[in-house]
């Protein structure tokens, strides 16, 4: 299967979308004022951290997926 221009725009697009809601995410945790357990924060800063890894990877396979559908032409 090879990729076309629409998967390379979905990839971006979803690349994009994790990094916009997991810095909200993270603004979010930063300042509450809550009292909680430690388990709490170490729990939501790897979720943070393996979505925005996530974003990377997607957002590296779209740029290329980008990149080899704009050299077809």
């Amino acid at each position: 299967m090879r990729f076309q221009r629409k998967h390379a725009v979905f990839l971006l697009g979803v690349a994009v979308w994790n990094v916009v809601t997991y810095a909200q995410f993270t603004k979010a945790l930063a300042t509450t004022e809550e009292d909680r357990a430690t388990g709490y924060y170490v729990a939501h800063s790897v979720l943070i951290v393996v979505n925005l890894a996530i974003a990377g990877v997607l957002g590296t396979w779209g740029w290329k997926a980008l990149k080899a559908t704009r050299d077809d032409r």
